[in-house]
């Protein structure tokens, strides 16, 4: 339904994430949040404690999904869109969050002062997903910056994120699954290591669409492939597993 809260300079619907356990705004038109945020913040491992950040966190779906799931952490979200900055800033304070969940104004590229580098024990992210050479950006401006790199390609959000994580803290991506070595790559390039694929299939016998990505920095164990989640059963309906995650925040394993 169209919110009745907050007066936004562009038209918001109010929401809701984890069966209503989250109120989510978020804009009316253009990129609309699905399932892939909260699969990040259901793959942040229960090991995490202390202080986790988003970067390009948008509206707020997967900080605010982590908020819900682990009321232990404090959650920072990054995002340099200033409506969704405002956007996001709004589902805090509906969500009752308080001080334990915040949101930074600025670019991955040119962070701000107030994020502090290997400050975070976790750094999930669920970065724009098409290459902008092979992409045919939709005309909506907020759902290409949310699905289309721009002027921060993939290896600039893994350098980011290893940047923010402290050393053997964990890192978490949501991406294509057909680009899940390229992330791996560029994983790996940043300084993480020991990371563990978890293919998201759509069915049983499809192709996998998305995958998470865990890694730690500074850790040099080999890759590892996890068996997977199946989202649907052979009549569309979301699998007990896939339901468990979606309605009652339940963690995603990496094995």
């Amino acid at each position: 339904m169209t919110d009745p809260g907050p007066s936004f300079p562009i038209p918001v619907t109010e929401d809701a994430l984890l069966a209503g356990k989250v109120i989510f705004r978020q804009p009316a038109e253009g990129y609309r949040a699905a399932i892939d945020p909260v699969f990040l913040a259901a793959a942040v491992p229960d090991s995490v404690k202390g202080r986790v950040l988003d970067l390009g966190c948008g509206a707020g779906a997967a900080m605010l999904c982590l908020a819900r799931r682990r009321s232990d952490l404090t959650v920072v979200g990054l995002e340099r869109d200033p409506i969704l900055v405002k956007i996001a800033q709004s589902n805090v304070e509906a969500n009752d969050f308080g001080n334990r969940v915040t949101v930074s104004a600025g670019d991955l590229l040119n962070p701000p002062r107030s994020l502090i580098v290997g400050s975070f024990e976790a750094v999930i992210a669920n970065p724009p997903y098409l290459d902008p050479e092979a992409a045919d950006p939709p005309p909506d401006p907020r759902k290409a910056a949310a699905t289309v790199q721009s002027e921060a390609d993939l290896a600039d959000w893994t350098r980011a994120a290893a940047r923010f994580v402290k050393p053997k803290g964990v890192v978490v991506f949501v991406h294509r699954f057909d680009r899940a070595g390229e992330l791996c790559e560029a994983l790996e390039r940043a300084g993480c290591g020991a990371l563990v694929t978890v293919p998201l299939w759509p069915k049983t016998g499809a192709q996998p669409k998305r995958v998470v990505v865990t890694g730690i920095r500074g850790d040099n164990t080999p890759r590892a492939s996890g068996r997977g989640l199946i989202l649907h059963d052979h009549e569309g309906r979301f699998t007990p597993q896939a339901e468990a995650i979606l309605r009652e925040a339940s963690p995603l394993t990496a094995r």
